[in-house]
């Protein structure tokens, strides 16, 4: 071997790893009270592998800015202690515990080092239970790196386990204050499997609140509420059980009781065998359960390396679908047999289970007769819809349905407002869970062709008035035709359809463009349709237009059409439609204030 092949040890600088811990690895100081719970619980743990009836408790004495933590657990000998405890990245459980090693919380050797963000020395007296001859042991370590370890008399520690103190670093104080051990210890360890207490004030409540047995429904609702207000501030809508063995997983679901955003980031809490992992948990349902909030613990999943948040991992993915099936199933259980609570939870959280039924054509079936849906024939689900019509039209937008949706009611053609996020997704699988239901979406073509053609002697008498309206509108790439449709009460439709907007999109972009891009947007002109503006001859208000003897008002007044047609249809203004609205107020406006004088300036 050459020199420069002389093989090196790695320098660690544990003052910078102790910086890297408290602000990259872990988010807050506290995590070191959930690494010293977890340590005691895992050697407790270790020790009753062997001796089932060994003790198993946890103390923590805080005070004057000094901690004290002893467990009754495995304990350490001085050769454990240069191995394990000095060696950064050797887990303690890795040696001569494999046969517990599944029971663990903690996985990565790094426990004692979040000790030193609030500590700056840290004393661990221990004593063997595996080895019950070997004396007691004394390991002292500071945050410069340096350790010292010495043996101690038998009297130092009699029994096996292990006490921990930790003298606060200057400043962190508080961090180890009696009121702060207890709120931290009750917010990670209400779960743990052992008897844990801060002084004599127990830290542990078993069985979780969704495991205790209840006198009956309505006082098991009333502890499950009181349990979700007091984890997640909110009286749940409903609650959901998540006891699924199979996935490793036991908990609850609680039902939002406002409707929420599909975007928003659930924070999910789990406990990793007892023990709080985290508290904001956003990849452990699937993204259509946005409507709940979770309490799980679970044997199954694995945590990241600062025991913060889960692995996105093949184990995550199976337990991410148990629970979605689980809410699933409950939905279908709601329908089956309590449909007031089902109606309850729809009227918040219908887009959810749409979202759902998108992709689960068992629950779209299942949901068919209580998701609520926009229609022609107002609130109604797409069950009861299509037994009303044998075509089930609908519209890809809002502004489409609230433009067609009348005219459209009125000639007999059932119209469901697909604009709504997820709904024209489910109109278009009705066929599928619905077979022999026809679907087809509705257009400004389909609308054109129920309405009905005007006499010849009626459209001729209406000729001075639509020449008027015709050449007022075609500046705005508007025709302008006269049809026959109730309701009477609309005096004009403003039809268009997805090209026409195209098309008016093109030639904005046209007006804007050099010329060579204007060539280019010219080319694909091509025939594209343009909107219309139908003039409902049943209409009193029209047939009284149609006889304006000032071809100037009558130009103003089809103006007004067209800004009323297009108001109606509540679709976005162009700021060339906001010019022709507001000079056609105005025109009508000054001809109201002086019709003669009005009508002679327009001859």
């Amino acid at each position: 071997m050459t020199e420069d092949q002389i093989p090196h040890t790695f320098q660690v600088d544990l003052r910078g790893l102790v910086d890297l811990l408290s602000h990259h690895l872990y988010s807050s100081p506290k995590v070191y009270l959930r690494e010293l719970l977890q340590n005691a619980v895992d050697a407790i743990t270790a020790r009753r592998a062997t001796d089932p009836a060994a003790p198993a408790s946890v103390r923590l004495l805080a005070g004057d800015g000094r901690l004290r933590v002893e467990d009754s657990g495995v304990g350490l000998t001085e050769s454990d202690v240069h191995d394990l405890l000095a060696t950064i990245g050797r887990s303690s459980k890795r040696e001569g515990l494999e046969s517990a090693r599944s029971e663990f919380l903690g996985q990565f050797g790094i426990g004692l080092l979040a000790c030193f963000v609030v500590a700056g020395e840290i004393r661990v007296v221990s004593r063997s239970a595996r080895t019950p001859d070997a004396p007691p042991v004394e390991w002292t370590a500071r945050d410069d790196g340096s350790y010292t370890v010495r043996t101690l008399p038998d009297e130092a520690r009699r029994e096996p386990g292990t006490t921990v103190h930790l003298d606060a670093r200057r400043g962190m104080a508080d961090w180890l204050s009696e009121e702060r051990v207890t709120a931290l210890a009750k917010d990670f360890g209400s779960l743990l499997p052992y008897d844990v207490r801060v002084g004599d004030v127990p830290v542990t409540d078993r069985p979780a609140v969704w495991e205790r047995p209840h006198p009956g429904p309505a006082a098991r609702r009333a502890a499950l509420a009181a349990h979700c207000r007091e984890v997640f501030g909110f009286a749940p809508l409903d609650s959901i059980d998540l006891d699924v063995p199979a996935a490793g997983v036991r908990g609850v679901a609680y039902v939002l009781p406002r409707a929420v955003s599909p975007a928003q980031r659930a924070g999910h809490r789990v406990h990793l065998k007892g023990m709080l992992l985290t508290d904001r948990a956003d990849d452990l349902l699937p993204d259509w359960a946005f409507f709940v909030r979770c309490v799980i613990d679970t044997d199954s999943l694995r945590p990241t390396a600062s025991r913060e948040s889960l692995y996105d991992d093949e184990r995550l993915a199976a337990v991410r679908e148990a629970l979605g099936e689980r809410i699933r199933a409950w939905l279908a259980e709601l329908a089956a047999g309590d449909q007031d609570r089902l109606r309850g939870f729809l009227a918040v959280h219908h887009l959810g289970v749409k979202s759902l039924a998108r992709h689960d054509a068992e629950m779209l079936r299942t949901m068919l007769p209580w998701l609520p849906f926009e229609t022609s024939d107002g609130p109604l689900s797409l069950e009861e819809f299509a037994q009303r019509h044998p075509v089930v039209h609908f519209t890809e937008s809002v502004e489409e349905f609230r433009q067609v949706a009348p005219v459209a009611a009125a000639q007999g053609i059932g119209v469901v407002n697909g604009g709504y996020t997820f709904d024209a997704d489910l109109v278009r699988l009705l066929p599928r869970v619905r077979p022999g239901t026809s679907v087809a979406e509705l257009d400004a073509e389909t609308v054109a062709a129920h309405l009905d053609h005007v006499d010849a002697a009626d459209e001729l008498a209406l000729s001075g008035f639509l020449s008027a309206a015709r050449a007022r509108l075609d500046a705005l790439g508007c025709d302008v035709v006269v049809r026959a449709f109730l309701p009477v009460t609309v005096p004009a439709l403003h039809l268009d359809d997805r090209a026409a907007r195209h098309e008016r999109a093109r030639e904005q972009e046209e007006s804007a463009a050099d010329d060579l891009w204007t060539s280019i947007l010219g080319s694909l002109r091509d025939g594209t349709p343009r909107a219309r503006l139908v003039l409902n001859h049943l209409s009193p208000l029209v047939r009284r237009l149609g006889s304006l003897p000032d071809g100037d008002l009558a130009g103003t007044a089809a103006e007004a059409l067209y800004g009323q047609a297009l108001l109606m249809a509540r679709r976005p203004l162009r700021p060339a439609d906001t010019a022709l609205l507001n000079r056609a107020f105005l025109g009508l406006l000054e001809w109201a204030a002086h019709p003669t004088t009005a009508s002679e300036e327009g001859r």
